[in-house]
């Protein structure tokens, strides 16, 4: 495993785009801890509000850090932690207290489940009418599937993903990540940043309500483009383009290598650097209309050619041609490549108990007012007593308070 070239960013509290946004991130899981996770990362104070026992994701399989779920770790950097137990009055209170002084309240919980707590959207507004209130659900907050519970491999599938995913006679299989989860925290985020610069403008907060069925839906940008001109489906393609070709994997002397040759002037590239000028006689494959009609001819003559060489034979080969191309990296080998490295794409930080942790880097860089990485996911309810303090509770209050069994 290769070790971290580069320590998090640590510019001053003002220097951050988002510094003084305070976020009470009530979330689980993924979609909403990726979505309060971007805003921290760009400098919002965000506060994970945890039920007692935390998030169920610091409860996932294997593999753990020190104590710490590797999963957990992952999207919860740059927050601080409170335990509240809402099933006790005090927390409750706490909680609608932190509401009315907050910017934006971050939740993905089965619609119905805060407002027996008094912290739908319509209670929140009335605490503070400025609050912007961020909802990542399954389905969204309308319509007949409102209710169901969300999970990233049903909404896949309901979205069309599943369908345009694999390879042509296979079972269907999923995109590798979880891509509706992630993509419903990121217009989660986006949303929300949405609401706030119009609250800039009005004064007015508003309810940000996104899914992760439309986290899919919203991806399947070309295939469902040719069902709105076609009406016909698109099924799957392993890893070949539907637009234009050659653009997929090629198998190699050692393993596989992507061709990106979409348009006539890679094409003819291609074919001067891998000696085959043969291919550009050929009257199927003059045109890329023509290469997509023989496409698995196509794919054939060209895997032939590519397995005489090794990957890294070819891309000697390719790249001072100007052909569009590149290996397919292990994680291992992601994280070890230089220009990843020189994109600061991953960074070290200290945890409570787990020592020291790597993470993701932003994957966004501003050029005045950069994000950074500053600290850790917290640990269970790490910050509560400064939490509170902040929100006006005396020492004598937090200790009525956890005597109560509202800290959990």
């Amino acid at each position: 495993m290769p070790e971290p070239r580069h320590e998090p960013q640590t510019p001053g509290a003002a220097e951050l785009p988002l510094a003084g946004v305070k976020v009470l991130d009530y979330t689980q899981i993924m979609a909403g801890p990726f979505c309060s996770m971007l805003l921290a990362d760009m400098g919002a104070d965000v506060i994970k509000v945890e039920k007692p026992g935390g998030d169920d994701s610091r409860r996932m399989a294997p593999p753990f850090i020190g104590d710490e779920s590797a999963a957990f770790l992952a999207i919860n950097r740059n927050k601080r932690g409170i335990v509240l137990d809402l099933k006790v009055d005090g927390a409750r209170q706490a909680l609608h207290r932190m509401v009315a002084e907050s910017d934006v309240l971050v939740q993905n919980f089965r619609r119905g489940t805060l407002e027996k707590f008094g912290l739908g959207y319509e209670d929140a507004r009335e605490l503070n009418p400025a609050l912007i209130y961020c909802h990542i659900t399954g389905f969204g907050a309308t319509g007949p599937y409102c209710d169901r519970p969300g999970f990233d491999l049903v909404t896949q599938g309901m979205s069309g993903m599943m369908a345009a995913t694999g390879h042509p006679d296979q079972a269907p299989v999923k995109v590798g990540v979880p891509i509706t989860d992630l993509n419903a925290g990121f217009y989660g985020a986006y949303g929300t940043l949405c609401a706030y610069i119009s609250r800039l403008k009005s004064g007015r907060g508003q309810f940000v309500d996104t899914s992760l069925l439309e986290g899919g839906i919203a991806y399947s940008v070309w295939e469902s483009a040719m069902y709105f001109a076609t009406g016909q489906n698109t099924g799957p393609m392993g890893s070949a383009h539907r637009l234009s070709a050659p653009y997929q994997a090629f198998r190699t002397a050692d393993g596989h290598l992507n061709i990106g040759a979409a348009n006539q002037a890679n094409w003819e590239r291609l074919c001067a650097a891998i000696e085959r000028q043969d291919l550009l006689d050929d009257p199927r494959f003059a045109s890329n209309p023509d290469r997509m009609v023989n496409l698995p001819a196509l794919s054939a003559t060209l895997d032939e050619t590519f397995s005489q060489k090794t990957t890294t034979r070819w891309l000697e080969i390719l790249e001072p041609a100007a052909v569009p191309c590149g290996p397919i990296y292990s994680f291992s080998e992601v994280y070890d490549d230089p220009h990843v490295q020189a994109r600061d794409m991953v960074v070290e930080t200290d945890h409570a108990t787990a020592g020291r942790v790597r993470n993701i880097g932003i994957p966004v860089k501003l050029s005045e007012t950069p994000g950074s990485i500053r600290r850790s996911a917290p640990t269970l309810g790490q910050h509560t007593d400064e939490i509170l303090g902040e929100f006006g509770y005396s020492e004598v209050e937090i200790g009525q308070l956890r005597d109560s069994g509202a800290l959990g």
